[in-house]
């Protein structure tokens, strides 16, 4: 009986963690708000941060940026909606950051893509608040 309860205590606990870590908000540091996006305006970079957000982003994120992707139900913590107005609100060197440095079950992208492959993402990110707005 000890045993069980052991068990039962030790698995409220780390469902306790768990909860306590899918609530912790994924927050870029203040500096990244300074990095300015050198693709800023670029038409291009939107078409191929769009090829890269399809291959990379979208299996979790959705095809539209909703978080619904194919993958997501499987995740402990539910991807971002990257067409929310929390996400939209984020800087360009936020968004930078965030896709670099990753957040668990999200990997970091820095040895993955490379940094003009990164701001195209954050343009086409950011083009997917705009698409939400339009509608």
């Amino acid at each position: 009986m000890r045993i069980i309860m052991a068990v039962l205590v030790l698995a409220l606990f780390n469902m306790g963690n768990k909860c306590e870590a899918q609530m912790k908000k994924f927050v870029a540091p203040g500096w990244a708000d300074t990095i300015n996006n050198p693709l800023k305006g670029n038409a291009s970079a939107l078409v191929e941060g769009k090829v890269i957000y399809q291959s990379y982003c979208s299996p979790c994120h959705g095809v539209k940026g909703k978080g619904d992707g194919v993958a997501a139900a499987g995740l402990d913590k539910p991807p971002a909606d990257h067409t929310s107005q929390l996400i939209q609100k984020q800087t360009d060197g936020a968004f930078f950051w965030m896709i670099q440095t990753g957040n668990n079950p999200m990997p970091n992208y820095k040895g993955v893509l490379n940094t003009h492959q990164i701001w195209e993402l954050v343009d086409y990110i950011r083009s997917l608040g705009k698409q939400t707005k339009n509608r």
